[in-house]
C-alpha cells in the first residue's frame, strides 16, 4: 500500500473504534465485545485503579499497549504532548501530574476521535487539555514547545516513523523527553502478514524491527535512548484478539505459525531526551 492508502484505511477504521468504543490492537487483547473489557486491558498493560477513576467514562478505550505516562515523570507546570491522543485517555492522566499551571496537547488524525476526546474533556471538566487534529508526521504544534512528548501504540501506524520522531524532536524543548509505549518486531514477519490491511491496523504489519526503531529516534536526534521494559505477546492473547484472529483466519496460519508470529512482536517502553540547555529553557 501507498502512504496515502495506509493512513486513509488507519483513519477509516480507527473512526469506527470512536464511534464503537473498542480496540483492534493485539496490544490490547482485547476489541468489539469479545476479550476483557477495556478497563480490565488497561490493568494488564499498566494502568492502576486511580488512573482508571482520574479519567472520564468513555476516554479509555482499549487501544494502547503500555502506560507511557508512568514513564514520563510529569511535573505540575509542563506542557505535554500526545502523539494519536484517541479519546484523550493518556491526556486526561497527563493533565492531572502537569495540574492547571500546565498544559497537554493531544493530536489526532481522525476526526471521530477528536470529537469523542473533546467530549470527554468537557465531561471530566479539564480546561487545560487541547486537542488538535493533525497527523504525527506533521504536527500542528510550533518549534521547542513542549516539555515531554508520549505516544501508546501509534507511532508503529506510521508510514513515515523516522518523520514522526523528527517532528517529536522539533516540538520539544532543549532537555525534554520523549516517553513511547509501541509495538516493535523482534524479527521480519512473513510477507503476507506485512501485506495485510487488517494487520496493519491491529498494530501489527505496521511494526518495524525493534533496532530500526531505536535508530530511527537516535537518527532524529534523541540521546540516551533507553529501553525501559519489552514484553512478547503471550500466544493466547494473540490468538483471542480479533483483528489477530481475522489476520489468522484468512491466512490459514497454522498453531506453529502462529506462535512464530507471537514470539516476533514485542510491546516496547522507550524513554529518550532531546539534548541541549536546562529543561523548561
Amino acid at each position: 500500500m501507498r502512504e496515502d492508502e495506509i493512513r486513509n484505511v488507519v483513519r477509516q477504521e480507527y473512526a469506527k473504534f470512536a464511534m464503537a468504543g473498542g480496540s483492534c490492537c493485539p496490544g490490547a487483547h482485547s476489541c468489539c465485545g469479545s476479550g476483557p473489557a477495556a478497563d480490565e486491558i488497561a490493568k494488564r498493560i499498566g494502568y492502576g485503579e486511580e488512573d482508571l477513576r482520574n479519567a472520564p467514562e468513555g476516554a479509555n478505550l482499549g487501544l494502547g499497549c503500555g502506560n507511557p505516562v508512568a514513564l514520563a515523570s510529569l511535573n505540575a507546570g509542563e506542557t505535554v504532548l500526545d502523539l494519536g491522543s484517541g479519546a484523550g485517555f493518556d491526556c486526561f492522566l497527563a493533565a492531572g501530574q502537569v495540574g492547571r499551571t500546565g498544559k497537554v496537547i493531544g493530536v489526532d488524525m481522525t476526526p471521530d476521535m477528536l470529537a469523542k476526546a473533546r467530549d470527554n474533556a468537557v465531561k471530566g471538566g479539564f480546561v487545560n487539555v487541547d486537542f488538535r487534529l493533525g497527523e504525527i508526521e506533521h504536527l500542528p504544534v510550533p518549534d521547542n514547545h513542549v516539555d515531554a512528548v508520549i505516544s501508546n501504540c501509534v507511532i508503529n501506524l506510521s508510514p513515515e516513523k523516522d518523520q514522526v520522531f523528527r517532528e517529536a524532536f522539533r516540538v520539544l524543548k532543549s532537555g525534554g523527553r520523549l516517553m513511547v509505549s509501541d509495538i516493535v518486531l523482534l524479527r521480519e514477519l512473513p510477507a503476507p502478514i506485512r501485506e495485510s490491511v487488517a494487520a496493519y491496523v491491529g498494530c501489527v504489519a505496521g511494526a518495524v524491527l525493534k533496532d530500526q526503531y531505536l535508530q530511527s529516534m537516535r537518527s532524529a536526534g534523541f540521546e540516551d535512548v533507553q529501553v525501559m521494559a519489552e514484553d512478547i505477546f503471550p500466544v493466547e492473547l494473540v490468538a483471542h484478539d480479533p483483528t489477530a484472529k481475522a489476520v489468522i483466519d484468512g491466512l490459514r496460519l497454522s498453531e506453529e505459525a502462529l506462535k512464530d508470529l507471537a514470539r516476533s512482536v514485542v510491546s516496547l517502553k522507550v524513554a529518550a531526551v532531546k539534548p541541549g540547555g536546562l529543561k523548561g529553557e
